[in-house]
This record gives C-alpha cells, structure tokens and sequence, in this order.
C-alpha cells in the first residue's frame, strides 16, 4: 500500500511539472543527521521446521534488539521473497525492524547491528539477516 500512494504521489508531481523530492529533502532545515538502517528478518528456517512465529519473534526483540537500541524502533511485519540458492523463489513472512540514531554514532551503533544480525541468523537457522542503510534528517 505505502509504495503504490508514493508513486501516485510521485506521478501527480511528475505530471504537474513539480520537481519531486523525497523524504528528509523535502525539510532541509528542519532536524538532525542521522542514519537510518532497515533489518529484514525472514522466517522459514533451512532445517525444516516451522517458521519463526510471532511470540518467537518478540522474544528475540526484547532480549537482542530493545537492549542495542533502548531508545526506540519500530517494527513493521511483512512478506517478502528473494532467489535461493537452488534458484527458486523462497517466500515467507517477515518483519521489518527500522532503527534511528545519530550519524556520529554510526560506527559504534553499526556494531550492535551485526550482533543482531549474527544471533537471529545463527538461533533461527538464516542465511542472512538484510539490511540497508540511508542518512536522514530527524527531529524528535
């Protein structure tokens, strides 16, 4: 839902002969650097048994992610799908957690993440744990 009302968004701009500008350049005056990582977590596991559930997954939010990242994120829950290795779709359910904080506190922060990253993949038998990074502005 969010993409198809910001391309719509996009293409009256577009359309109306408007620049279009996205997301923290719409206000460069307003808030600070700050880096935003986005962690895609998936569910299926490789050895076969059940997908990370819910209350699986909240558990691991309270006791890996909340302590790195006392001060707030958030969590959106998704489905996602990417290429295996054996070149079939893998599609599952997954959730997407969504992490602020200052771009001078990049590198240390970027440490916690990996951590993160390591454990889930590691207790939840993953390949990998996505992730993508982005500099914002934000004020809170």
């Amino acid at each position: 839902m969010r993409g198809k009302v910001g391309g719509g968004v996009l293409i009256a701009l577009l359309g109306a002969g408007i620049p279009a500008l996205v997301g923290a350049a719409l206000h460069t005056d307003v808030g600070k650097p700050y880096q935003e990582t986005r962690l895609y977590f998936g569910t299926e596991r490789s050895d076969g048994r059940s997908p990370v559930g819910e209350r699986e997954f909240m558990r691991f939010l309270e006791r890996e992610i909340t302590p790195a990242f006392p001060e707030g994120l958030t969590v959106h829950e998704g489905y996602g799908q990417w290429r295996g290795q054996d070149g079939k779709a893998v599609r599952e359910s997954s959730y997407e957690v969504v992490l602020l904080y200052p771009e001078n506190e990049a590198a240390e922060r970027s440490g916690r993440i990996e951590r993160i990253r390591r454990a889930y993949e590691g207790q939840y038998q993953q390949d990998s744990v996505g992730r993508s990074d982005d500099k914002v502005s934000a004020e809170f």
